[in-house]
């Protein structure tokens, strides 16, 4: 128990001591602020292409079921702007407007490289053409996961009322089937996680490595989702203090607790591997 205690100290230590010398705040806030501007192009490019394939209604049961997911207080001021964007007729998929809004959220995942590569201790050797090709195939994929949470969200309760009327008695699994849904929402985003560390950043990773950093990164966000949640609603002053602006700024506060959670998540991950690394190398 004391060795495992050991280990843990070792390899918490290397991590939060890496990501605070290695600029690991400044990267956070790299990264919030690039998500946050990437995330309007990447949903004007989604709804587009749902539209372009006759499903544009659809594609707002996502966006709500992503921010029921967040705390109220933290998703209402970005709901709202979120759903002026959606509410926008697009079909401008193949023109240079939508092709625009994929380039410039795909300078999202840029950002994310950059801050896996440094926690990972990782110098980029890849050809700028090839990082650029990556990221667009990241939104498309990203964007196919959003139009098939959207459509899961929408025709599973209408498959699910067809069931109950030739079939009454299973409806004593309705719940179950409630919760089927969030757990494909779930294996989604968390498949989406494990896309990142595994292929965004330089250097190889072995697929069973990258499950300590990802699930801390999980529940360090649910945990700091909650405790900014009370904070917002027991002492910020934001409205006063930013006017117009505070939406703005609670989201991109709220981005940026969750950018240093993720970042954090892969320093365990690369300090769990120089530890086993360490260990072998001693063992021989």
């Amino acid at each position: 128990m004391r060795q495992n205690l050991m280990v843990i100290h070792r390899v918490a230590r290397d991590a939060l001591g890496h990501f605070n010398d290695d600029d690991g705040w400044a990267m956070a806030s790299h990264v919030a602020m690039s998500v946050l501007l990437a995330a309007f192009p990447f949903l004007i490019f989604a709804t587009s292409l749902a539209s372009f394939l006759g499903a544009g209604v659809v594609a707002s049961s996502a966006v709500d079921f992503i921010f029921d997911t967040v705390p109220e207080i933290i998703a209402k001021p970005i709901a709202g702007e979120v759903h002026t964007v959606l509410s926008v007729p697009r079909g401008d998929l193949l023109t240079v407007g939508g092709l625009l809004a994929l380039v410039f959220a795909s300078n999202g995942v840029e950002a994310v490289r950059v801050a896996l590569n440094r926690a990972y201790r990782q110098r980029e050797t890849r050809s700028f053409i090839f990082r650029r090709i990556q990221s667009l195939f990241f939104v498309l994929l990203a964007t196919v996961a959003l139009l098939s949470i959207s459509f899961l969200l929408v025709l599973a309760p209408l498959a699910w009322a067809i069931v109950l009327k030739y079939f009454p008695q299973a409806a004593e699994l309705s719940s179950q089937v409630f919760l089927l849904r969030y757990a494909v929402v779930s294996l989604v985003l968390v498949t989406g996680l494990y896309a990142s560390h595994l292929w965004l950043p330089a250097g190889k990773r072995a697929f069973d490595v990258l499950w300590p950093g990802i699930i801390l990164s999980i529940v360090a966000s649910f945990i700091g989702s909650l405790v900014f949640a009370t904070y917002l609603e027991q002492f910020a002053t934001y409205t006063s203090t930013y006017a117009g602006l505070a939406s703005g700024v609670i989201a991109l506060l709220f981005l940026y607790l969750l950018a240093a959670f993720f970042i954090i998540g892969a320093e365990f991950n690369a300090a769990i591997s120089r530890y086993l690394l360490a260990r072998a190398i001693v063992a021989r």
